[in-house]
């Protein structure tokens, strides 16, 4: 079993950056690809970014390329969603996710979520 719990969202004005963190329970956490998803109001959860055990390979969704990065720190638990020049349409609830296998862009690849921390891009 695997908890996660994100934290650093809030309100911010377009342009401007936040950092989000989710921290894992996990004692092997290394082995664990991480993902990031987002809600928005009224639609469908979606893919962010993700990130390998190591750190080393990353993919993300084409709408925050460039602007979003994923880390981690393994020997803290905790993985990182760098956000940058935000946009009033990355509003939306922002999830961790981990999946013992492999990076995927897909939910369903992941079995264990966190409960969400709400970004707010003001226009």
């Amino acid at each position: 079993q695997v908890q996660l719990v994100e934290s650093g969202g809030g309100l911010v004005q377009a342009g401007g950056s936040l950092r989000l963190s989710c921290a894992a329970s996990a004692r092997t956490f290394k082995n664990y690809a991480m993902g990031w998803f987002r809600q928005a109001p009224g639609k469908e959860r979606e893919f962010v970014a993700t990130i390998s055990g190591s750190g080393g390979t990353t993919y993300y969704a084409d709408s925050v390329k460039g602007r979003f990065f994923a880390s981690r720190d393994n020997a803290k638990n905790t993985v990182y969603l760098q956000m940058n020049s935000l946009k009033p349409e990355d509003t939306a609830v922002y999830y961790c996710a981990a999946n013992g296998f492999y990076t995927s862009t897909h939910s369903e690849s992941y079995a264990y979520w966190g409960q969400g921390t709400q970004v707010t891009v003001s226009s």
